[in-house]
């Protein structure tokens, strides 16, 4: 080979040795900037009310003779009708009867440290009584209404009340969207501060969603802050996602 030859070789590997070592660069700036990333998390909340409210009566009677007890319990409930009849409710319905057989007569309690033979009751009978309620923010004061009226008129009965709330599909995406743009936010805000771009989604979970009110509560790792709403009648629901961005130069 000769000089000219060898002059022109050394050219052509001089040259490849520059392209190459670019796309080497080129690639290992590529690498490094897929490991720059930020994970961040978006909150959003929501107070959601109730549609409706249910009062629950439920009226029970026990003893050893089950046609009595049918006799005794079709008795409570109508003075209870007769109560809530003088009230002018609507939208009342009673449930069917509920039978329970405990298949014993006699029970054991402690009583100055010693076990004694009690008499038990062993059939149970009961029946519930539903009115539903639109006026959410009243159903508390009805609920004490009837109870100094059971007293009034020597009737026994639980009552109790709850609530009914929309369905949470019904604004779970939009919690979600709102989640994942608060997100964006906090990402972007340490972009910023550390001089650099908001790159694409690498990852995201879908929002954990946590439901908190005075008779439900769902702990959720990321909502352990939820404050109760004051109202029964109320529920917050919160969705916190977590979403992993990109960084550019």
């Amino acid at each position: 080979m000769d000089k000219k030859s060898i002059i022109i070789l050394g050219l052509f590997i001089a040259i490849g040795l520059i392209i190459l070592g670019y796309f080497i660069k080129s690639g290992l700036n590529s690498f490094s900037a897929k490991d720059r990333i930020v994970t961040v998390k978006g909150l959003a909340e929501k107070l959601v009310k109730s549609n409706t409210a249910d009062i629950n009566i439920t009226s029970q009677v026990s003893g050893d003779n089950p046609g009595e007890l049918v006799n005794k319990l079709d008795s409570e409930i109508n003075k209870i009708n007769q109560v809530l009849g003088y009230k002018n409710f609507s939208g009342i319905s009673i449930s069917n009867l509920n039978f329970y057989d405990s298949k014993t007569y006699y029970r054991y309690e402690w009583e100055g440290g010693v076990q004694v033979k009690v008499k038990a009751d062993r059939y149970y009978l009961s029946k519930k009584i539903t009115i539903k309620i639109n006026d959410v923010e009243k159903a508390e004061s009805i609920k004490q209404e009837l109870i100094l009226s059971f007293i009034d008129n020597n009737i026994s009965g639980d009552i109790s009340v709850s609530y009914n709330f929309p369905e949470l599909n019904d604004f779970k995406s939009e919690l979600i969207a709102e989640s994942t743009k608060n997100a964006r936010i906090s990402g972007e805000q340490f972009a910023n501060d550390s001089k650099s771009k908001l790159g694409k989604i690498k990852t995201a979970s879908q929002g954990q969603i946590a439901i908190a009110g005075m008779y439900y509560y769902n702990d959720d790792h990321d909502a352990t802050s939820t404050i109760l709403p004051a109202e029964p009648y109320f529920q917050k629901v919160r969705v916190v996602s977590t979403i992993v961005f990109f960084l550019e130069d």
